[in-house]
């Protein structure tokens, strides 16, 4: 068990939390949420011990291994992939390292000759027979393909290198295991595998994601870090939202019961205080009505951006049609793909990382070239596009208002601009801070306030959600719903594709698949085709 008792922490004059004491128990599994800037990423390395709190401890019990997902993917760029990975058992990893030593020698010392025989039971016992063939079944459920596990890291890029970090703090299986957004670069194959040996972890787990299917699939608990404190509730994240709500809900409905019988008291002795035949009953109400106190409902640190993504002109039933397309850089990415697209469709484009998601989505809107074929657009359309790498974005060096400025067509004056960036949650001095010192989700947010703008009626979005927390996910979510023009968009996040996506195109090392249906049709139709006795799938 892992607990705090009276943890604060603050920076100068601003306080993060104050006075959190919760315990975390083994066998259960907790989702740590918060808005951004509440203080998760802060209190999971309080927790960790890698940064002191202003008040209050940490207590281990005796005897409990810590693992935590670090952040750092340059600590090991020279390391084998596999050996990265053991070094997640540091008694196995030492001993495997005694053990090649040993054996590299021509000659050995008594002592050596001795320690060499009882070297291999040791070995045994910390697992090390099957080492490799665990390793490499855990980096296979990460996405890692096995070429690279003999490769040192620096073969990899970032994503795949917090995967490779990841599968070492779960190759260690500890007793209580901190996870700061491991869902970050993963595909969903790769999350699905993460789910499923997260829901049959037998230690304590603490995790931060922005993932609602994530946290839905793999926590028991929730601990909500608001209000500058820390409440942990039973069930997962839909869970705590129906409870959160539910007890806002009571707190301010005892409140209004208290208000009005507050106004009776009140109303009663402003009457009859100076009647001598009442005054008995007046001072009676008087003393209840000092004893009413309304609980409190302090403000919430989240706060939930207004997105609405209207079209300034009506879309005609022909989109985009590609013909024949392909592109291949160092590979072939697609080769002959024909798609047309209609209007009032939302599609999802899936597939695993580095499949060529992203070239297809520009290649549709005619950011890129296609090597052979073409693509054309209906007479009507009007593109506005979501990038997936928001800090690409051109003249970082400008303020913020500036650069919002610069993307709308038409003059705006400063108020109208102050409008969208308040919508979007930036509000003071924030709309002036440079976009290059923008937070991820600052920058999202930004780009979305951008699309309002530009209300065009084909919205295309390159896994949008990234960088965005929980409130923003949702109210996106919530307004690509309400859109009725078309919606083209690259995401891993199950519940942002399960509940928008009317037509799947996956990419696949065999081909497109273009399924006229939902996410659920289409990996029920899916997994029908995969199973025995069935052959072939809808590739265009």
């Amino acid at each position: 068990m892992i607990a705090t008792q009276n943890v604060s922490m603050r920076f100068g004059k601003d306080t993060l939390f104050q006075s959190v004491s919760v315990k975390f128990r083994p066998e259960h599994r907790y989702g740590l949420i918060g808005a951004n800037g509440s203080g998760k990423s802060t209190f999971m390395k309080v927790l960790t011990g890698e940064l002191q709190p202003t008040t209050g401890e940490v207590m281990v019990d005796t005897g409990c291994s810590l693992g935590y997902l670090k952040q750092d993917h340059y600590q090991y760029e020279d390391r084998v992939i596999f050996d990265i990975v053991y070094m997640g058992k540091p008694e196995l990893w030492q001993c495997h390292c005694e053990r090649e030593e040993l054996y590299s020698r021509t000659a050995l010392t008594d002592e050596e000759e001795e320690r060499a025989g009882s070297i291999e039971q040791e070995f045994a016992d910390f697992g090390g027979y099957t080492m490799e063939a665990d390793a490499a079944k855990l980096l296979s459920s990460l996405g890692i393909e096995e070429p690279f596990y003999t490769q040192t890291l620096a073969a990899l890029t970032g994503g795949f290198k917090l995967r490779v970090l990841l599968a070492q703090v779960l190759f260690g299986k500890p007793d209580i295991l901190l996870l700061d957004e491991p869902t970050n670069h993963l595909d969903m194959t790769s999350r699905e595998g993460l789910v499923n040996l997260l829901a049959r972890y037998e230690g304590t787990v603490i995790v931060i994601s922005h993932d609602r299917h994530f946290l839905n699939s793999v926590c028991t608990h929730t601990a909500d870090l608001d209000y500058q404190e820390m409440r942990l509730f039973t069930g997962n994240y839909d869970d705590f939202m129906i409870a959160n709500e539910q007890a806002l809900q009571r707190v301010q409905r005892e409140n209004r019961k208290k208000e009005k019988r507050i106004a009776e008291l009140k109303e009663f002795v402003n009457r009859f205080s100076a009647n001598a035949s009442k005054a008995r009953q007046a001072t009676s109400r008087q003393n209840e009505l000092k004893r009413i106190e309304l609980e409190e409902v302090k403000p919430s640190s989240r706060m939930s951006p207004y997105i609405r993504l209207n079209a300034a002109r009506r879309l005609g039933d022909r989109v985009i049609v590609a013909e024949n397309i392909t592109k291949a850089y160092d590979v072939s990415l697609f080769d002959g793909v024909n798609l047309e697209i209609h209007n009032a469709e939302k599609i999802a484009i899936l597939g695993t990382n580095g499949i060529g998601k992203t070239t297809l989505l520009r290649t549709l809107i005619g950011e890129l070239e296609p090597d052979n074929g073409q693509v054309r657009f209906g007479d009507t359309v009007e593109i506005s596009y979501f990038p997936q790498d928001t800090g690409g974005l051109r003249d970082l060096e400008l303020p913020a208002i500036e650069w919002l400025q610069r993307c709308a067509e038409s003059a705006m004056t400063e108020a109208e601009l102050r409008s969208f960036m308040g919508k979007m949650l930036f509000s003071g001095d924030d709309v002036n801070k440079p976009v290059k010192i923008l937070s991820g989700g600052e920058k999202s947010r930004l780009v979305i306030a951008r699309m309002m703008i530009e209300m065009g009626n084909v919205l295309v979005l390159d896994e949008p959600t990234n960088h965005l927390d929980l409130e923003s996910i949702e109210a996106l979510n919530y307004a690509l719903t309400l859109v009725e023009n078309t919606v083209i968009f690259a995401s891993h996040d199950r519940e942002f594709i399960r509940s928008l996506a009317t037509r799947i195109i996956e990419i696949t090392a065999a081909g497109i698949i273009d399924y006229p249906g939902n996410l659920e049709d289409f990996e029920a139709e899916r997994k029908r085709l995969r199973a025995p006795g069935q052959k072939g799938h809808a590739d265009t």
